[in-house]
């Protein structure tokens, strides 16, 4: 513990000093502010605002850390069997109110040429892995001046290529999520239940034009790849939408998207592919740590319907009138295999954001997800409730705290950890980003 400790301590006193070596950072061109200035930024725009000047690095990051205070009960005198046949208690553990290890990102983004950019995630520590490593990067295209001057110009000035292997565009939760300690963009502490957020190897088209927003893009559907016999399964998938600023008081975006994955042993990652680790520690973890049910994880208390291959679609309404905010999510999900099931998921998030810059937010957040892991299998509820505020306190270091409650029902937990399970309490996170 000591060790680790120091570690983050010095991961802490390294993002500062970047900070302060790189105080005058480059501009990037078609580039997603990685501080207050990205908030509520879904695709980046095709706007041409920064002036090509040569090749450029731009060196940013990001330091988050808690203070947990959480409680959580299910149905005493549960048991179960672990892997070795043991019968073991499903009784949850109890909880301390105290600081969490934090989490620290290191990003690189780079200008190689006109219209033509790099962007690099390393998470430098997480929940999940004490040690540093990569989580993902892409090239971006949005000219295609390096071919010749102006080839293809009239299309490219509407189009973005994406390539590589990162996160994504299926829906828009994931642009308001906390990507391990990229946690400014997230007005609460936790991401959604169904967490829609994987990297995988892709490439992805993006066309916009007076508003209106079509996504098509494809991936093997992997987060580990091997080029072995028979693991040849693909996805496909999309985005509709519309996304204007009405007026100088109103701001509205809908957006439908759709993923869809093959049966060639893809093993579908689409809600189990962060491998930071959930947002909450140690929730819904039994005092056995056996393998039980879903098992003790640290990507618990998120819900993974753990389909091989599926269908899923989710649509996104967001409006901002001055400073009030709303933020939508209809999503469903069925099995590709014979067995069936299915799952969905609704959210709803309310922000009022008010002083210097609106700087200052209030709000609340209702999610919930039922469905049944097979067809004629018994039912699972999940809800959640937050609410919360936080404080932009300059444009790079945001406080943000929020009062959790979530209960587990339905027959399809009865026998399991889950059964009669709920937890509830304050979270309170501190992040520094750029």
């Amino acid at each position: 513990m000591t060790n680790s400790f120091f570690k983050h301590v010095l991961v802490a006193l390294m993002l500062f000093g970047t900070i302060a070596v790189y105080a005058q950072l480059p501009s990037i061109q078609y580039y997603r502010y990685n501080d207050l200035r990205g908030w509520n930024v879904f695709e980046t725009s095709k706007e041409d605002t920064v002036k090509y000047d040569g090749f450029r690095v731009r060196v940013g990051g990001g330091f988050a850390m808690q203070f947990q205070g959480i409680s959580q009960s299910n149905d005493s005198g549960l048991t179960g069997t672990d892997n070795g046949g043991n019968t073991v208690p499903l009784d949850f553990v109890d909880l301390d109110n105290n600081m969490t290890l934090p989490t620290a990102n290191l990003n690189f983004d780079v200008q190689l040429e006109d219209g033509l950019r790099m962007h690099l995630r390393t998470y430098l520590s997480s929940r999940h892995h004490p040690e540093s490593y990569v989580k993902g990067g892409y090239l971006q295209i949005d000219k295609l001046d390096f071919v010749s001057p102006g080839f293809m110009s009239g299309l490219m000035d509407k189009m973005t290529i994406r390539v590589g292997m990162d996160e994504i565009n299926y829906g828009d939760t994931h642009f308001r999520r906390s990507d391990n300690a990229r946690a400014l963009f997230n007005p609460f502490v936790a991401n959604y239940i169904m967490d829609a957020f994987t990297t995988e190897p892709f490439m992805e088209f993006t066309y916009q034009s007076n508003g209106f927003i079509g996504v098509l893009g494809m991936s093997n559907g992997r987060l580990n790849q091997e080029p072995v016999p028979g693991d040849d399964g693909r996805v496909f998938y999309g985005k509709l939408g519309y996304d204007k600023q009405m007026n100088d008081d109103l701001r509205f975006r809908i957006t439908g998207s759709f993923y869809n994955s093959s049966d060639g042993s893809t093993r579908d990652y689409l809600y189990g592919g962060d491998r930071a680790g959930a947002r909450y520690y140690n929730v819904l973890h039994t005092v056995s740590d056996g393998n039980i049910g879903r098992g003790p994880s640290d990507f618990e208390p998120r819900w993974n319907p753990g389909f091989s291959s599926h269908t899923a679609i989710m649509i996104n309404p967001f409006v901002k009138f001055n400073g009030l905010e709303f933020f939508g999510v209809y999503e469903n999900t069925s099995n590709g295999d014979d067995t069936g099931g299915s799952y969905s998921q609704i959210g709803a998030e309310l922000l009022y954001r008010f002083g210097d810059s609106e700087r200052v937010f209030i709000g609340g957040r209702y999610n919930s997800v039922s469905g049944e892991a097979a067809d004629g299998a018994a039912t699972q509820d999940i809800k959640r409730t937050n609410l919360g505020f936080g404080w932009f306190m300059t444009r790079n270091v945001m406080m943000k705290g929020e009062y959790v409650t979530s209960k587990y029902d339905g027959d399809g937990f009865t026998g399991t950890k889950l059964q009669g399970a709920e937890f509830d309490g304050v979270v309170i996170e501190a992040v520094i980003q750029f």
